[in-house]
């Protein structure tokens, strides 16, 4: 048989059979889809390398099941309309695998569209892994068997958080700023209700929410701050928005403790640095001065690209695909998931495990603070001679919530 008949001939069978083996040399395409245009594609071409970069570092024979992976990025705008456009067109060039995380708006979208998509196509299945789209009901009231997310939610973050915060006597009235989107929403929500459990003295002396994406100048939010007495700033805010956030508090000469979610992504370490040291914190499951394999890979990153490498999403996901394939001697997609669910794997802050119950994963967390470069922590973000030092690692089961999720499977999935 001529090689070309043979691949014809395997692709027919993987087709039939649904037990597509995993060997060696076969390729797994992944379709990106996040925003590579407009007010957020800094963001978005980071993820991109950075989801191309370690699939490239993990394919073949770098990985358990032998398999090569290949990415392939789609511009959806940030827009779910655009996002399910991007979606029919990967399906349609015959992805089984995609990956989204930029705005949960966009991921439910997805989440819904892979979910109709599977039930109509039986044989032709899509797994989507989100790696940082963060609304918790993504994996409760609407969680689904074909969604993985690789990412804490947002009230995971948020238990980390506010269990550091609640240990912090200078912590006392908070001025909360975030995006007006879910999760600029549950950022607020979850952060009151978690912080009248464990610092009841803690006050809200001021909320906002704002458009995402079309705010060119905060200084009237940074004035707002200003005149509430605030002591503390906690924001959920990404991107532009966060990066013109602290370019209005630079320019007022306010400086009072930030708390963040997203200070690491790209052009924001650029801002902080216009203001030097400062008290500024991030919560999030690794950081930029891991020792051992993820600090090489950093190192590796901005060698190539002169840019940082934060997503580490992207490991954890290369990893448990890799496993899951291995696991389930195929790379279709129904077996996949199925051998996703509950897997456990090593990555860099230990060890990892796909929660069963809603495709969660559980993972360690920890608090980083903006600091000057020292010996101990060498990473220097965006080239600024600051870093995001680790200043508290919290065990799995710290920020670990229960879930409403009511997991319906397919029929030869469970």
């Amino acid at each position: 048989m001529k090689p070309g008949m043979k691949t014809i001939a395997v692709s027919a069978l993987m087709a039939v059979s649904g037990l597509a083996l995993a060997q060696k040399g076969e390729t797994v395409k992944i379709a990106f889809m996040d925003p590579l245009s407009g007010p957020f594609a800094n963001v978005g071409q980071n993820q991109l390398k950075s989801w191309q970069f370690v699939a490239d570092r993990y394919s073949g024979a770098k990985n358990v099941a032998g398999v090569k992976f290949e990415v392939v990025g789609f511009d959806n705008k940030g827009s779910p309309q655009e996002s399910l456009n991007t979606l029919k067109a990967a399906i349609d060039q015959g992805f089984r695998y995609v990956t989204q995380g930029n705005g949960s708006g966009a991921a439910t979208a997805i989440l819904e569209a892979v979910a109709k998509h599977n039930e109509r196509n039986p044989g032709k299945e899509v797994v989507y892994l989100n790696y940082a789209a963060v609304d918790p009901a993504l994996t409760n009231e609407k969680c689904d068997f074909w969604h993985f997310r690789l990412d804490a939610d947002t009230s995971m973050k948020m238990e980390a958080l506010t269990s550091f915060m609640k240990d912090q006597p200078k912590v006392s009235k908070v001025y909360l700023l975030n995006q007006n989107y879910s999760h600029g929403q549950q950022v607020a929500k979850y952060f009151k209700d978690a912080i009248a459990r464990k610092r009841p003295d803690v006050k809200v002396v001021g909320e906002d929410l704002h458009p995402i994406g079309q705010v060119k100048d905060f200084s009237p939010y940074v004035a707002k701050i200003k005149q509430s007495g605030a002591d503390t700033i906690v924001t959920g805010n990404w991107g532009a928005d966060l990066t013109l956030l602290v370019k209005a508090l630079n320019d007022s000469g306010l400086k009072i403790p930030m708390y963040t979610y997203y200070a690491g992504v790209t052009g924001t370490p650029t801002a902080l640095a216009g203001g030097g040291e400062g008290e500024v914190y991030v919560v999030a499951y690794g950081h930029a001065n891991h020792p051992g394999e993820l600090g090489q890979m950093g190192a590796d990153f901005k060698k190539k690209f002169n840019d940082d490498y934060y997503t580490y999403a992207t490991y954890n996901g290369i990893q448990l695909l890799s496993a899951a394939m291995a696991k389930a001697k195929s790379t279709n997609p129904v077996q996949v998931a199925k051998a996703m669910e509950g897997l456990q794997v090593k990555s860099f802050a230990g060890d990892v495990t796909m929660r069963a119950a809603d495709h969660q994963l559980q993972q360690s967390m920890y608090i980083t603070k903006w600091q000057k470069v020292d010996a101990k922590n060498k990473y220097s973000v965006e080239n600024t001679g600051y870093t995001f030092a680790p200043i508290k690692q919290m065990d799995p089961y710290v920020s670990s919530t229960p879930t409403s999720c009511q997991m319906k499977r397919p029929a030869g999935a469970s």
